[in-house]
């Protein structure tokens, strides 16, 4: 479906639906006035935003696709808190493969490209993104929450296979509450001159004041604002059992449970750091987002405005990049990891080294002629081994 409306009218609606998490495509980004000048602004515009939002994707995916890659090809790693982490990182990458690119190319062309199809599936693509990232976040606090409160529960088989199920609901109850953006999406041809117009994705109909408001608000209350309350719910729970728990471990099991109290407050540390990076990342955009829809008749699509937008954009984005790296410094198991896949031939070389001096120690285990020192270092490396594969996280 087209439509024909002036820029006067449509100008600050285009401004309003650029932001919101479900559809940042509309076009287009930079002011016309200033798409076809020179100097410092266009030079910032055409060179060093696609530069910005080249590195987020290239940091994003990099970060994201080893992150899975450890967790996929680890069994050591396969425990419930990283395969909820791991259905996060792929949500991130959905995002990083859809959205960014889509909006950096707002910054070349002045055009929406991809028709009619690509503004019904790439606007409900990107929400279901956002979708996993906050569903999966809250998940991640309710499992951190049960660990907390019932310490002494063990992780068994089945629990890795019902938290698959979990991320996979999640998955789908995402892409079904992105449904209406591929709905009720639309192209119009927006004239903002009497010989010139341009084309946008627009991720509600015109014909009504209500709906960028609605839109607005639902997206606050379902991707932000709810989620974030629950989890919070979580956490205070947590940091009372917590408090609570610090100085009442029963005598008989208090090595072992203070160890793994330890690792589950570690994990639960974790999981608080990817909430609060969520949290400080997306709240710039749906404030923007909200604030543009209530007061979409005084937008001022100024270069100004244009910049206060970029970084509100660029910061939501930068979320599908940080949870590998936030992840790589708090957890030394995934640090080992993480480094060994980006040096995979050292890893190669190490791997063959310690194989041949656990042979040569067996060897000499077995000889009359072996000594105290030979046993005592194969031993240490049999128990090294053994205790870095009891961690996952």
């Amino acid at each position: 479906m087209k439509e024909t409306v002036s820029f006067s009218d449509r100008m600050a609606e285009e401004s309003a639906a650029s932001s919101t998490p479900g559809n940042e495509n509309a076009s287009p980004s930079v002011p016309p006035e200033l798409a076809d000048q020179q100097g410092p602004a266009a030079f910032a515009v055409r060179c060093v935003i696609p530069s910005l939002y080249l590195l987020i994707i290239t940091v994003g995916l990099l970060g994201n696709i080893t992150l899975v890659k450890i967790f996929v090809t680890s069994s050591a790693m396969r425990s419930v808190p990283n395969i909820f982490i791991s259905s996060l990182a792929v949500g991130d990458l959905l995002l990083l493969v859809t959205c960014v690119p889509v909006d950096a190319l707002r910054y070349f062309v002045q055009e929406w490209t991809f028709g009619e199809v690509g503004c019904r599936l790439i606007p409900a693509i990107q929400l279901t993104s956002v979708g996993v990232s906050v569903f999966t976040l809250t998940a991640l606090s309710a499992d951190r929450y049960k660990a907390v409160v019932n310490p002494m529960d063990i992780q068994t088989s089945s629990a890795v296979v019902w938290t698959c199920i979990k991320a996979t609901a999640i998955w789908i109850i995402s892409v079904l509450l992105a449904v209406p953006e591929a709905v009720y999406a639309e192209i119009a041809h927006i004239n903002y001159t009497d010989n010139a117009s341009f084309t946008a994705c627009m991720p509600y109909p015109q014909n009504d004041e209500m709906h960028p408001k609605i839109h607005s608000v639902l997206i606050f209350l379902v991707y932000y604002l709810i989620p974030l309350t629950i989890i919070s719910v979580y956490y205070y729970h947590i940091a009372r059992t917590l408090i609570k728990s610090a100085h009442n471990i029963p005598g008989e099991y208090s090595e072992h449970s203070k160890r793994q109290m330890e690792t589950r407050k570690r994990l639960a540390k974790i999981v608080l750091v990817f909430v609060g990076f969520f949290a400080l990342c997306w709240f710039p955009n749906h404030v923007l987002y909200m604030y543009r829809s209530f007061n979409y008749n005084e937008i001022d699509p100024s270069l100004a405005h244009m910049i206060i937008t970029l970084v509100a954009r660029v910061l939501s984005f930068c979320n599908s990049c940080v949870n590998p790296f936030a992840l790589y410094f708090l957890s030394e198991s995934f640090r080992r990891h993480f480094n060994s896949q980006l040096c995979c031939r050292k890893k190669r070389h190490r791997e063959r080294s310690t194989s041949y001096l656990l042979s040569s120690s067996a060897i000499r285990m077995t000889s009359l002629k072996s000594n105290t020192r030979n046993t005592l270092t194969s031993t240490t490396l049999l128990n090294g081994q053994s205790m870095r594969q009891e961690v996952s996280l």
